[in-house]
Formats: structure tokens, sequence, C-alpha cells
């Protein structure tokens, strides 16, 4: 387990009391997480890496999901848009080589793919100010994201039905999350390096770093002889309820998989290849904490890129503002550093401290069904005990609720 910042010579009274109050976080952290799984989460790996002494890793998930999979610390998991930072990073390690110029237009090059792209540039994809809305739940789309249709999207279809943001947005003027952005990216990335996205994940990334349970999905399949996380989502009428009066969704429209317990769905089959350099990548809390932390530490960019994507926009809905490809978020025990996931049946949210010696991964089993009152409830004080405990910061109190 981890230990408090302080170094009590062993065998004094601080030291037990160290150790002790040590125990106690955790064993806490572990009955926040039991809740959350319990009350909507379904199931939930966490994991705090203090950057000494062994890891805090704790896997827990309702009772009626061990018929499905029996949940470890170390499965596989989808970890959505955390992607966006690896390919961010893979962006700004060909700036550092002078390849590509966070200035370069959208235009140069990807000449007619993107609507205005001669006015929206390289940083404004990154930094999600490029005035480009989402293709998420578009029309066309969305009989994909839910599973109920078999196609394979290129990132140059996807940017094609693209929308503008609703009221218009000029390049620059604001941010506004949108995963055409990276779609777009991973095409320039291509074109710039003469590989493709998942060669260059594994040249630069992956294999450097070790990280073994890690790459980019190109299809709906897991990797035999290891184990993967099952993901659930609510079925359509929960769906309904859930996203209503924010987004009206067509009458039966859901998610498409095995009926599971509590009105849900399996949705471990729904294929995520279409989110490609936005969020297709597969890892393990221990992999993609390995990667965060050589990142913040300064071991996979120079000083100036590191800088460059550190350099935040405004960004309230993500806790704080939104650098290149990385979020900053602020918390009650102090800010952290990362990015959130969300595909069918996964959630993810992975930080680490300013310089990358410590580092938190809370990793969820639902992804729409964590938007319910008291799942979110339980959800977020998971995710913010989790932090404080990577921080060396005592605990948040309980509320009365709690």
């Amino acid at each position: 387990m981890g230990c408090s910042d302080a170094e009590p010579k062993a065998g004094s009274s601080a030291a037990k009391t160290s150790v002790e109050q040590a125990a106690s976080a955790d064993e806490r952290l572990a009955g926040l997480a039991r809740k959350a799984a319990d009350g909507g989460s379904l199931g939930v790996i966490v994991r705090v890496d203090r950057g000494k002494g062994a890891p805090v890793e704790i896997a827990r998930q309702a009772a009626w999901t061990k018929a499905d999979h029996r949940i470890a610390a170390t499965d596989q998991f989808r970890v959505g848009s955390n992607t966006k930072t690896v390919t961010a990073t893979l962006v700004l390690q060909q700036v550092a080589k002078g390849r590509i110029n966070l200035a370069d237009s959208v235009e140069k090059w990807l000449p007619g793919l993107v609507k205005g792209g001669e006015n929206i540039t390289v940083r404004m994809l990154l930094n999600h100010t490029s005035g480009l809305d989402d293709f998420l739940l578009t029309p066309e789309f969305l009989p994909s994201l839910t599973g109920r249709q078999q196609r394979t999207w290129r990132p140059e279809d996807l940017l094609a039905i693209t929308p503008e943001q609703d009221p218009p947005a000029e390049p620059g003027e604001k941010y506004s999350y949108s995963n055409a952005n990276y779609a777009a990216l991973g095409l320039i990335l291509e074109k710039a390096t003469g590989s493709s996205l998942a060669e260059l994940i594994e040249q630069k990334i992956t294999k450097p770093l070790g990280m073994k349970d890690s790459f980019l999905a190109v299809n709906a399949d897991w990797p035999t002889g290891k184990q993967h996380v099952t993901g659930y989502e609510p079925d359509a009428e929960r769906l309904r309820d859930i996203l209503s009066p924010a987004v009206e969704l067509p009458e039966g429209v859901g998610f498409k998989g095995p009926e599971r317990p509590g009105d849900n769905i399996d949705t471990t089959a729904i294929d995520p290849s279409w989110a490609w350099a936005a969020g297709a990548m597969v890892s393990t809390a221990q992999d993609w904490q390995r990667f965060l932390t050589a990142l913040m530490s300064g071991e996979l960019l120079p000083k100036a890129q590191m800088k460059q994507m550190r350099t935040t926009v405004a960004a309230p809905e993500e806790g704080g503002g939104y650098g290149l490809g990385l979020m900053k978020v602020n918390t009650s025990c102090g800010t952290v550093w990362g990015h959130t996931g969300g595909l069918p049946g996964y959630s993810s949210e992975i930080y680490t401290d300013a310089g990358g010696h410590r580092s938190v991964a809370v990793l969820t089993s639902t992804n729409f069904g964590i938007k319910e009152k008291a799942a979110a409830t339980a959800n977020k004080a998971l995710v913010e005990a989790a932090t404080c405990r990577m921080l060396g910061k005592p605990l948040p109190a309980e509320s009365s609720g709690e």
C-alpha cells in the first residue's frame, strides 16, 4: 500500500500512525468503490500509484456482473478519449522535428476534407477551438455508436458528416470538445510521417514504454488469453430518461447487445474502431499510468513541446482547462493533469500530479449509466477520493448521504 509523504523512522509511533492512516484511507477508498459499483457504476477499477511503495489496486463489481466476468485490476479496458493524449503527443513529437507546425492550416495537410480548413490550425484541432461540432449523435452515425449498424468508418467519412457548431463559432473563438478534431489530426500524422497511426503508437509510445497490454483497436475483437472488462449500458428506455431533455433520442434507439439484469445491455462487442485517433485504444490502468507519468515527467517530449501541451484554454466543463490533448483538472485536493474517456460500456479518468511522479486511474464499466444522478454522485466521490489519495491529502469528508 502507499505511504504518507512523511518518512517516519521505522518502528516509531509516528511510523505506526502513518501506516494505520494509510490503511484506513485505503479501506475507505475500497468502500467508496463498493458503493459506486453497487450504485450504478457496475464494475470499478481503482489504481493509485504514489511513486513509492506498492500501488493501491481495487476492483469491485455489482454482484450480478460476476456471472459475466470477475473483474480484476489488471483487466484490459477501452480507454476511449484518453487516446487523444497519445495522438497529441505524437503530433508534438513531429512538431519538435519540424515536420508539423502548430500554425499550419488544416487545408495545407488535408485539402478539401474539412470545411473552413483554411482558417483552422493544427493547434485549434488539438485544443478543440476549431469551430467543428461532433459527429457522435448525428443521424448518420448514431446507429454505429449504439452497435445497431455494422459499418467501417474512415476518418474521411466522419469528417464529411461533421456539422458546424450551433450556433456557429469561428475558428479559435471558443473551446468545444469534438472527436472530429482528432480524426483530422490522425490523418495529418499519417501524411506527415508516412506511417499508420497504429505503427506510430507502437513505435513511439507503447513499445518504448513497455506497455504490453495496450494497442489501437481496429475492430471489436479482444486479445485471446487476456482478461478484459465487460461493459454495460442502460437499455433504450433508461437511456432516454438519462439523456432527456439535453438530448432527444429517436423512439426505440438504444444499444444493441445481450440483455442483462437491471435494464442493462452488454456492450462489450460494439466496435470502437471508428474512434481511431480520438479514442480507440485498449489498455490497462497500470499501462496508462505508465504512459501518463512518462509524458508528464518529460520523457516523451522536449520542454518546449511540454509547455505547448500544458498551455490551456478555459474549459469549465472539464473541471479547469484544456491544453493540447491534455486536461487540467482542479480538485479539492489540488490540480491534476490527464484526460477522461468514454465509449459504450467504458468510462475512465486517469490523472497525474504536475511532475508525473504520482498517478491515479478510475475505470468504470459503464459510460451513460453513471450519468444517472445517484450513480454520478457515487462515481464523483470515488474519483475525488482516489485523486486525493494519490496526492497524499486526506480523503474528503463523507457527505451526510453516504
